[in-house]
């Protein structure tokens, strides 16, 4: 029975693909910083709950030491945060929102990968590390500025896991960036993306970024990815 990690699972994205890899047979560790109701609606036979807070090295490590040896096959990094535009512009930015920003977005993704990297080997290859980015983070399609502590933390984040592909190719670890798209989740606190058109619900976003996940192999291992299955310039 095949194992996989995923944070940011008590809303959204996260909870959504909890969902798929459910009905996909694996045996979930869904995680979030807040055990609400939608975390608590995943537990069951297939799916273990658990608090974890990727701004925390402590809270990291403690779950990785409570994994012990389980082997890990697939890594989604999926929980993230996004400032108000108010709060993140050239002329409002301060050092506690990047520090925040950072934490969760990069930070916690690098350190909770690198915690788990011994569970994720100890799975038959080929095993799957995923993070959600943005295509906010590239710096060739970035036209329209702003944003300037969410941008520069799902670049950074993209620089750490491209990194993570080059030096674990040989272990036959599949490293893979997402992008979403506008989705209709509660990381934006000024809740703009619900207005935009094109917008679609999570569970959309989950399936198809499962989709792309899962057609790539260790010649696409540290590319950026479009749910859509395009691959994205950085």
């Amino acid at each position: 029975m095949p194992n996989a990690v995923i944070t940011g699972c008590n809303s959204g994205i996260g909870h959504e693909f909890a969902k798929i890899l459910i009905g996909d047979g694996y045996t979930v560790y869904a995680l979030d910083v807040s055990s609400g109701d939608k975390l608590r609606s995943l537990e069951g036979p297939k799916c273990k709950i658990g608090q974890l807070d990727v701004s925390d090295i402590d809270s990291i490590r403690g779950f990785g030491d409570s994994l012990g040896n389980e082997p890990i096959d697939v890594l989604l990094n999926i929980a993230g945060v996004m400032p108000s535009i108010a709060k993140d512009d050239l002329d409002s930015l301060e050092m506690a929102t990047m520090i925040k920003c950072f934490g969760v977005n990069a930070f916690g993704p690098f350190f909770l990968t690198q915690a788990l990297l011994p569970n994720i080997l100890a799975a038959p290859a080929p095993r799957r590390v995923c993070v959600t980015s943005s295509r906010v983070g590239s710096i060739t399609d970035n036209s329209s500025g702003r944003y300037y502590s969410y941008r520069a933390s799902k670049t950074a984040v993209n620089s750490f896991f491209k990194n993570f592909a080059v030096e674990l190719k040989d272990k036959e670890v599949i490293v893979s960036m997402l992008h979403p798209g506008f989705t209709k989740s509660n990381l934006d606190p000024d809740d703009n993306i619900r207005k935009i058109p094109d917008a679609v619900e999570p569970v959309e976003a989950a399936e198809k970024l499962w989709k792309v996940v899962m057609s790539k192999n260790l010649d696409d291992t540290g590319k950026f990815w479009h749910r859509e299955g395009m691959e994205l310039p950085w």
